[in-house]
């Protein structure tokens, strides 16, 4: 099968605090698995987590780690796209060194880029669950209109994607065909509500060092064999390539690989409250898939916070309707993606997408071994 891949400037109004009402163009990469002659179209829209853009985490070019493609292969048409913050797509007040958080962050950019301290010039969250979702919006209505997709659209969001996929689908059954979460941060006591001013006080740049991302990841890699040896440096060489003013900060010997900035958001809208009075999982919603590692300590986290407590067996707990399915994979971590289970994550998504049920299996609460079986829980 040939899959073409296309790069998209989606033209959008901004309503992110920084430059709202500049246009803007937002980065989305399609890889069109459609067979010639096909007499309908599927669309999938995949969307990144915080910290992640959205060519690392879905379009990887190393063997066959690459989402999009499988199911490019499988012949859909398949989006990724980036939100304003990440990756590709523009980045209003993050070029600026000293955006960042002056606790934690700004000791790793002395004396390159930032000679001292110094005042952040835009001292700001940047995207909030609006701007997100108006973005989102954007996309979607895009992608109806260039590929004149009739059956809605299918979402596909890893890790903090949920916040902003999760009550965008809630109110757009009419568009939204499906919804396939993968390591979902759920805040059970999350905000209902935005806060009385926007943009809330803050930074709007975040980083993760090299080290930052293998630490992190180590604490969730439990399993022999659960990760490729070579995995980190691809990991961190397709962070940096969708980052090149990151690529050039830090400071050798400490961080001589860069840093990967990503975006300080805040989020409203999805939690017990609002999932429970939404539609999600009812014969009028989208059904919901839900994916999760075993070792996820992301996703699944206590705090004296309840903003930052996350669960997600309380997000499949909180969707009302039966139409849902909650899968907890072996050997495998919040980076399920780029772990040895990720050709079971594909073809989980695969049979998803195909029918919403896999091979006789239904709705309902299930385990997955290392061999891609499928066990039910009582």
């Amino acid at each position: 099968m040939t899959i073409t891949l296309i790069d998209h400037a989606v033209p959008h109004i901004s309503t992110v605090p920084a430059n709202k009402g500049q246009y803007v163009e937002l980065f989305v990469r399609e890889r069109n698995g459609t067979p010639l002659g096909a007499g309908s179209r599927r669309a999938v829209l995949m969307l990144h987590g915080r910290s992640i853009p959205a060519l690392a985490g879905f379009d990887l070019q190393y063997k066959t780690y690459g989402w999009a493609d499988a199911l490019a292969e499988a012949g859909y048409d398949v989006f990724v796209m980036d939100l304003q913050g990440s990756g590709r797509s523009p980045r209003p007040r993050m070029e600026d060194p000293c955006n960042v958080n002056p606790a934690l962050h700004e000791s790793l950019l002395k004396p390159n880029p930032l000679a001292g301290k110094r005042t952040p010039s835009y001292p700001f969250q940047l995207n909030n669950a609006q701007s997100d979702w108006d973005e989102l919006n954007t996309v979607v209505e895009y992608i109806l209109q260039l590929r004149g997709v009739e059956a809605g659209i299918s979402f596909i969001g890893w890790s903090a994607a949920a916040f902003t996929m999760g009550p965008y689908a809630a109110k757009h059954s009419d568009v939204v065909r499906d919804l396939f979460l993968l390591a979902p941060i759920f805040p059970p006591a999350g905000r209902t509500d935005p806060p009385t001013t926007l943009p809330a006080p803050g930074f709007p740049t975040n980083l993760l060092t090299r080290k930052g991302l293998v630490d992190t990841w180590d604490k969730e890699t439990l399993c022999d064999g659960q990760r490729e040896s070579a995995m980190v440096d691809v990991v961190w060489d397709a962070l940096m390539d969708n980052d090149p003013i990151g690529r050039t900060w830090g400071n050798p010997p400490a961080y001589p690989e860069g840093v990967n900035r990503f975006r300080n958001a805040l989020w409203w809208g999805w939690n017990n409250t609002t999932v429970g009075s939404s539609l999600l999982g009812s014969g009028s919603g989208p059904q919901v898939c839900i994916v999760y590692g075993e070792h996820d300590l992301t996703a699944n986290s206590t705090n004296s916070d309840p903003l930052l407590t996350f669960s997600v067996p309380a997000l499949y707990e909180a969707i009302p309707g039966s139409g849902k399915m909650l899968i907890k994979v072996a050997c495998a971590g919040h980076s399920m993606p780029w772990e040895r289970q990720h050709t079971n994550l594909h073809k989980l998504s695969k049979r998803w997408l195909k029918n919403q049920i896999f091979g006789g299996v239904g709705m309902g609460v299930y385990t997955m071994d290392e061999q891609g079986v499928l066990t039910r829980v009582p």
